[in-house]
């Protein structure tokens, strides 16, 4: 096979790879985004697109090894019944279903800052299905609260979401100043997400008010509780002097295996194999696609669009990002146009426009973000919410949001 057959093949398998997981629900296939990536990955390999040499250099395993650790805190959070105690204590202080909406976008933003938006949403979204449920109150509007300021609250940090953490492997920011920069864009947006859904809401809201009856859906372990808050606010301590994001993650989710002093078989299975899984292939995907050239023609392609000032490029920057999240998902496309970033007037600038833009995208469509899916489908049981239910708030939100950020970043 020659250069421009490898080329046309690695594409068509890039195409292929992304339709089944943009379509999953399309059910174009009996195949779920971590299979899909891993037949794409496959196929690199037996098409003769990638050697398995070129396959293991792909793979970016400080991003993995990042997500491990973050997701064996996470886990073990679960276990002592951090989650559970958290989304209750929430409803219990609230008191009013308008506090309640206040608290759940607090709370989400605040936990999905320190840890993966996407475990966040996964532990979290049936504790809150049962809270709301025991204050007989409406499921969807605290649905959307959890998904979109998960979303919104995970820009602040390198270890956020998992776009963030490619973006802090590629470009070396410090945690800090990253930090820094995006918490006030992370605020604004939770307060116009706060703001726009209880408006749209105000009417199933006004019929309704919190009554609990019953106890905690699941007990909490103080000594667990304790062991883990401890190492996870050494964790961040480490992030904020500068060590080493994926290797202080892993030490604090390795030391709290050692002091809980439970089976460990029981915290490995809720860690997020999946999600590993579907990186370590997306890797290898984009790898392939990324030796074709092409992802280099097309920004040569729209390199003039962009300008020559920092501000000009910040700005068509962020929309481009945002239309490029919501067509290729935000993961492949910051492991795509992260190549372009060292070329722009000013590099660290378009590192957090690419973060803010990437992240606040997946507010748009409830497509648009591994966390909105997460969400809705294990809520499926309790309450619909379809693609205009979540787009009609989305939309919004993300263009406010997105406005408030860039408008920071700029001055």
């Amino acid at each position: 096979m020659n250069a421009m057959q490898r080329e046309w093949v690695a594409i068509a398998i890039f195409a292929f790879i992304y339709l089944l997981i943009s379509g999953r629900r399309l059910k174009v296939l009996p195949l779920n985004r971590p299979a899909a990536a891993l037949l794409g990955a496959v196929l690199m390999v037996v098409c003769g697109v990638m050697t398995p040499e070129q396959v293991y250099r792909a793979v970016d395993y400080d991003t993995l090894v990042l997500l491990l650790g973050m997701s064996l805190l996470a886990a073990y959070l679960d276990l002592a019944g951090f989650f559970a105690w958290t989304a209750d204590r929430v409803l219990r202080v609230s008191k009013t279903p308008g506090r309640l909406m206040f608290g759940l976008t607090l709370t989400s933003g605040l936990l999905s800052a320190l840890l993966v938006n996407d475990t966040v949403c996964l532990m979290l979204t049936p504790m809150v299905v049962a809270v709301v449920l025991r204050g007989k109150l409406p499921l969807a509007p605290y649905l959307l609260t959890l998904a979109m300021g998960a979303n919104i609250g995970s820009v602040c940090t390198l270890v956020g979401n998992p776009q963030n953490m490619l973006i802090g492997q590629m470009s070396g920011m410090r945690f800090a100043p990253f930090s820094l920069s995006l918490l006030p864009p992370a605020l604004a947006g939770l307060l116009i997400q706060f703001a726009v859904l209880r408006w749209g809401f105000r009417r199933e809201l006004a019929a309704t008010s919190i009554q609990l009856d019953g106890a905690l859906p699941k007990p909490v372990d103080p000594r667990l509780l304790r062991i883990t808050l401890g190492v996870l606010v050494l964790v961040v301590a480490g992030f904020l002097a500068g060590f080493d994001l994926a290797w202080t993650a892993l030490a604090g989710g390795a030391l709290v295996m050692v002091l809980a002093r439970r089976d460990t078989h029981e915290v490995l299975k809720l860690v997020d194999w999946h999600l590993l899984l579907f990186f370590a292939a997306l890797f290898v995907v984009v790898g392939g696609l990324n030796d074709t050239g092409l992802p280099e023609q097309l920004y040569r392609m729209v390199q003039g669009l962009f300008g020559t000032s920092a501000t000009s490029q910040a700005l068509h920057f962020a929309w481009f990002s945002v239309l490029g999240s919501n067509v290729f998902s935000n993961v492949p496309f910051v492991l795509v146009a992260g190549k372009w970033v060292p070329e722009f007037a000013q590099p660290e600038l378009m590192w957090k426009v690419m973060a803010l833009a990437t992240t606040f995208a997946g507010n748009l469509t409830i497509l648009g973000s591994v966390a909105n899916m997460i969400v809705v489908e294990s809520a499926r049981g309790h309450c619909e919410v379809g693609f205009w239910d979540y787009a009609k708030f989305g939309i919004p939100i993300t263009l406010l949001s997105l406005v408030a950020g860039m408008a920071w970043l700029l001055w």
